[in-house]
């Protein structure tokens, strides 16, 4: 009964309507006054700011599966199923991130610590998924990451893990 791109769109900005959703319902309460609804409308306000954010930056990293190939994190591990290569790469064991460019097509460059390195296209059915995978990382920016994605410059190192400490 509804068109397939008004569904797809509908989708897309689900999250963001979410928050919409609790930032009017938060404005409802603080107009409500008083000493208990007035902060918990302004708590409820902050709340969907921060998760309105995270959700607009969510909806920028996700491109669409337009390229081939899946892409799939499951407990810690990054697989990625393509037509011509593929594999897997362990969260824990990643040391460098990099946007690169390739035949045109945006593709996360990964490295693991031994030197193995996986590429995924951007727009890879189930690439969307590296973004929560990639925000458990420490001291990584999502923001520079969708930034990245929407400048498309060539190979810059968005995230290296930091050096750790020896032990002595």
């Amino acid at each position: 009964m509804i068109r397939p791109e008004a569904v797809a769109t509908l989708r897309r900005w689900r999250e963001v309507a979410g928050s919409a959703a609790i930032l009017a319902f938060g404005l409802w309460m603080f107009s409500l006054g008083g000493w208990i609804l007035a902060p918990a409308g302004i708590g409820l306000v902050a709340l969907a700011l921060g998760l309105g954010v995270i959700a607009l930056r969510r909806m920028r990293f996700a491109r669409g599966g337009s390229a081939p190939g899946v892409v799939e994190v499951d407990e810690g591990q990054v697989g990625y199923f393509g037509p011509d290569f593929g594999g897997f790469l362990s969260l824990r064991e990643l040391v460098e991130i990099r946007l690169v460019d390739l035949h045109g097509v945006p593709r996360w460059r990964l490295k693991q610590a031994d030197g193995q390195v996986l590429l995924i296209p951007a727009s890879a059915k189930g690439a969307e998924a590296l973004f929560d995978a990639f925000a458990a990382l420490p001291g990584i920016d999502m923001g520079r990451l969708t930034a990245a994605l929407d400048a498309r410059e060539n190979a810059q190192v968005l995230w290296q893990r930091p050096a750790r400490a020896a032990l002595t």
